[in-house]
């Protein structure tokens, strides 16, 4: 049976070895489809069409490995007991998981980080980070007195928010008004006035729906915005191969050890039923999927 000759052991030691590779069989293939699933999730755009060749199982296509499976007499001698290649395969995918969960949540931390940065630069002017969008000209930098905002304004307001913005508070600089960017269905105004009268200025431009943005120009804050990005792409972009190629050399050992799981089950319950010596035959069926379980019950009374 699939080349199967490990130690049997007393009948007591199979049958509570059956329950223990069910639940084996349950815990690699869990293993299995959370790698695969997040390979296909993490592969680049452009490295998509690539994963039917990444999700192979010792280089082969998953239907010609299992078509053509024979035991590894390498990877699981058969001079052990079952009991013993059973325990091989537990701290197998026990290493998997672990290191699956260390790797995917460092590079979910990369890509959300990253997602974040993308996330501000994105959106309409309400909202997307206004640091790539003015020049340092546009503010009236380092003074003790006067300060200059950023008003977002739809393009239903310009006529109103030209016509009265001085008026908004006492103390604003008449004239000082520009739009300096206009994107989809808002502009982005700025005007200067004196410190003192920003937060007046804030409330009652909020009540004629003008959106006071929360910034402040500093050269050094945009550069030290962009060099984080930055340096999170480089790190994204580092980690991206090495994690691939962890994922596919493991999307490959986890799915050969679960058919090895299944040739044990097989094995075990053919000796629990029809006794010793093992002198059995595997066969494998494929059926489409609607047929499936009708197959499944035709086999199963055929054999008994």
């Amino acid at each position: 049976l699939f080349g199967v000759a490990g130690k049997v052991g007393t009948l007591d030691a199979l049958m509570a070895l059956s329950d223990e590779l069910a639940k084996l069989d349950t815990f690699t293939e869990s293993v299995m489809v959370k790698v695969y699933t997040y390979m296909a999730t993490a592969l680049e755009e452009n490295d998509q069409q690539k994963l039917p060749d990444y999700t192979k199982a010792n280089g082969k296509d998953l239907r010609t490995y299992c078509n053509s499976f024979s035991w590894d007499v390498a990877k699981f001698p058969t001079k052990l007991s079952i009991k013993e290649i059973h325990d091989i395969i537990a701290k197998n995918l026990t290493k998997i998981e672990k290191d699956f969960k260390t790797k995917s949540n460092t590079y979910n931390t990369l890509r959300s980080n990253l997602a974040q940065h993308e996330k501000k630069e994105s959106g309409s002017l309400v909202t997307k980070n206004l640091g790539p969008l003015v020049k340092e000209e546009d503010f009236v930098i380092a003074s003790e007195y006067l300060v200059t905002v950023c008003v977002v304004v739809h393009k239903h307001g310009y006529k109103e928010w030209e016509g009265s913005y001085w008026k908004l508070a006492d103390f604003v600089v008449p004239g000082s008004s520009v739009k300096i960017l206009e994107e989809g269905e808002h502009a982005i105004y700025t005007v200067t006035m004196f410190r003192k009268t920003l937060e007046a200025f804030k409330n009652n431009a909020r009540e004629r729906k003008f959106v006071v943005r929360d910034f402040q120009y500093s050269k050094e804050k945009i550069e030290q915005q962009k060099n984080d990005v930055n340096n999170l792409l480089k790190a994204k972009n580092k980690a991206y191969v090495p994690l691939i190629k962890w994922l596919k050399g493991n999307f490959s050992e986890s799915f050969v050890n679960w058919v090895h799981v299944k040739a044990l089950r097989l094995f075990t319950e053919s000796v629990l039923r029809y006794g010793l010596p093992a002198t059995f035959y595997d066969i494998s069926a494929r059926t489409k999927q609607k047929v499936r379980k009708e197959t499944q019950r035709k086999a199963t009374r055929a054999v008994r």
